[in-house]
Parts: C-alpha cells; sequence; structure tokens
C-alpha cells in the first residue's frame, strides 16, 4: 500500500510525518535500551512479569512450535516461550539493533542460543516468507508501529493455518476515576522515573503519551478481526492497564 510522505501520525501527542514516526521511535529505544529491563520492573512494581506470564498460561506454548516475536527487544517473550514449550524456536525481531543487543546479553540467550534468532527488522514488513511461524507475539511494541493495522496484516500473513497471534499491550482502564487516578500516575511519576533511573526524561514522557494515544480494547479487537483473524477475544490485566489479545487464523 503507498502512502504519500505528507501523511501523519502520532508520536506520543505530538503530530508527526509518517515517514519520521519508525526513526523517532528508534531514537526512544536506542536511548533506553540499557535500562529497558529495570525500567519495566520499576515502572510496573514488576506488574509486568505476572502480565507476561498471563500471556504464556493463555498461550499454552507446544513443543516444537516456531515463534516470531515482534518488537521482541530484550527476548522477555521468547525466553518464556522456549521454556514452556521445552523445545522450539524463536526469531526476535525489533527495529532497534541495540534492544536486540542487549537481549543477546542476558543468560537465558546465552543458553537458549540454538532456538534462537534475532533479527532487525519492520512489524509492517516483516523478512519472512507466508505461513511461516505458528505463533505471532508482540508485548508493549504495537502501540509504536506507525500503522498497527498494517503491522496485523502482516501477522496474519506470516502465520501458518492454524497459527495464533498474540499480542500484549497496555489499555484503557473502563473507570473514569481508576483511569483519571492512573494518569496522574504515569504523567508525573514514570517520566521522573526515567530521568533519575535512565537519565532520559523525554523518552518515558513519550512512553506514556503513546499508551493514552493507543486505542482501547474493542477497538483494538475490531482491528484484530480486520487482519483475518478468527476466534478474536482479549482479557484485561490488572483492571484493564494492560490487555491481551488473541486470535486464530484459521
Amino acid at each position: 500500500m503507498a502512502h504519500n510522505d505528507d501523511q501523519t501520525t502520532h508520536f506520543g501527542f505530538e503530530t508527526v510525518r509518517e515517514t519520521d514516526k519508525a526513526g523517532r521511535v528508534q531514537g526512544v529505544f536506542s536511548s533506553v535500551a540499557s535500562k529497558y529491563d529495570i525500567m519495566n520492573d520499576v515502572m510496573s512494581g514488576g506488574v509486568h512479569r505476572i502480565w507476561k506470564d498471563a500471556m504464556m498460561d493463555w498461550l499454552a506454548p507446544r513443543p516444537g512450535q516456531r515463534l516470531l516475536d515482534v518488537a521482541g527487544g530484550t527476548g522477555d517473550i521468547s525466553f518464556r516461550f522456549l521454556k514452556r514449550a521445552g523445545s522450539g524456536h524463536s526469531t526476535v525481531l525489533d527495529i532497534t539493533e541495540s534492544m536486540l543487543i542487549e537481549g543477546r546479553k542476558r543468560a537465558e540467550a546465552d543458553q537458549m542460543a540454538d532456538s534462537l534468532d534475532w533479527v532487525v527488522g519492520d512489524a509492517m514488513a516483516l523478512p519472512f516468507e507466508d505461513n511461516t511461524f505458528d505463533v505471532y507475539t508482540i508485548s508493549f511494541g504495537i502501540r509504536n508501529v506507525t500503522r498497527p493495522q498494517e503491522a496485523l496484516n502482516e501477522a496474519f500473513r506470516v502465520l501458518r493455518p492454524g497459527g495464533r497471534l498474540m499480542v500484549l499491550e497496555f489499555s484503557q482502564i473502563p473507570n473514569d476515576m481508576m483511569q483519571k487516578a492512573y494518569d496522574l500516575y504515569s504523567f508525573n511519576v514514570i517520566p521522573r522515573m526515567g530521568q533519575m533511573i535512565a537519565g532520559d526524561r523525554d523518552s518515558y514522557q513519550y512512553l506514556v503519551e503513546s499508551i493514552r494515544n493507543f486505542p482501547d480494547q474493542e477497538t483494538f479487537l475490531g482491528m484484530v478481526r480486520s487482519a483475518g483473524f478468527e476466534n478474536a477475544k482479549y482479557r484485561n490485566m490488572t483492571m484493564g492497564i494492560a490487555a491481551l489479545h488473541s486470535g486464530w487464523k484459521l
């Protein structure tokens, strides 16, 4: 699909040209890569680990499956998947090479080296053949993609018939008072944490803003269905702070 250079999108609360967003996102994650895992623990109080484990519970990896872990960063989802599956293979794909470099430094990466590939690539133009993978995951990454619908379309293309999509992403709390309380925390505390721990306030300001711009659960469910996925549904995590969407290529 052709896109002209004048089309715009969101970068946090800022409006930018679509052609500029990927580079801006790369800049954010290049900046925070070395502190990314620590900041995830600090920002969520470790709750992101519970969400990722819940993702694996619902996914129920099976021996021998091939996973494509898009926006896979430092490998959190791939490591969990391979441990649960017992055997199989994961390809970790990310647009930001420095995130993959940090992932390769982790002890799990060394232990699972024969079952892992690390690939620099774009979620909207995956460098893989049709019908290649059994499972596609993207965890806290799709809101950073310039055109999320195209990423979902690509997910459908590279999955084999019978393949499973799972998307874990921050979402919207379906209670106005609780959403306001969460926003107060997000906008006032998280950028300050980013400054203190990662020396980078602006990147974490963007990450908070990108969460508020992301579609709500029902809207995103419609996007999953539009990509061709069936039996699509979602589960809220921690009252809707995050949501887990699932769909099947049937």
